[in-house]
């Protein structure tokens, strides 16, 4: 589901783009650490901000993103035209065109909260992510969706919304492995943490 103007404007402004640099990030790598090079995607890369983090903050060798919006695709694009590690295109998190077990990890920038399938996203993360990579999320739960002023400015899936708890579930179920790499902010209105993929049956 894109974003509607309102949230497309907040999504690219300073304030979000500090939050993202000086919030979550540290938090994130404090929970899952930086990466040993190897390939990342980002599941709605917008404008490009987190693929910049991706490289140089968490140390990723190659970066792919995708995004429903081909405006935002032109744009990252255009930030990172002098990067021939980072390719970007037009995609959607709940049908991912990347082959599978071919990513070291994938990032989540408050993405899957708009996936009206959002289960259909959590299995296609597992797919791709290689045996021991790593899903860096930062997400938004339905306490914080459900608040009016969410409910007037932007425009979200109004069904199957998760609290972190769910969300947590559902990785667990798919061989994502969160254990204490998990927390939540603002009473729950937000999830962030680092899941593993793990071998079918393992414990």
């Amino acid at each position: 589901m894109r974003m509607n103007k309102a949230e497309t404007v907040l999504i690219n402004s300073a304030p979000r783009w500090w939050l993202q640099r000086a919030v979550e990030t540290p938090l994130l790598l404090r929970l899952g650490g930086r990466l040993a090079g190897g390939t990342a995607l980002e599941i709605g890369c917008g404008r490009g901000a987190g693929i910049e983090l991706i490289l140089d903050r968490f140390g990723a060798d190659r970066v792919i993103g995708i995004d429903l919006d081909d405006a935002m695709v032109t744009r990252a694009r255009r930030r990172h035209a002098h990067r021939p590690e980072v390719e970007v295109h037009v995609g959607d998190a709940a049908s991912i065109d990347v082959a599978d077990a071919s990513v070291d990890a994938v990032f989540d920038f408050a993405i899957v909260h708009h996936v009206p399938d959002w289960r259909a996203a959590v299995a296609e993360i597992r797919r791709v992510l290689r045996p021991g990579g790593r899903f860096y999320y930062s997400e938004v739960t339905k306490h914080a969706l459900d608040r009016p002023t969410y409910r007037l400015l932007f425009d979200h899936p109004d069904h199957d919304r998760f609290t972190a708890d769910d969300f947590v579930g559902v990785l667990q179920d798919h061989d994502l492995h969160v254990g204490d790499r998990h927390r939540t902010m603002l009473a729950g209105d937000y999830a962030l943490g680092v899941a593993e993929r793990m071998p079918r049956g393992s414990a």
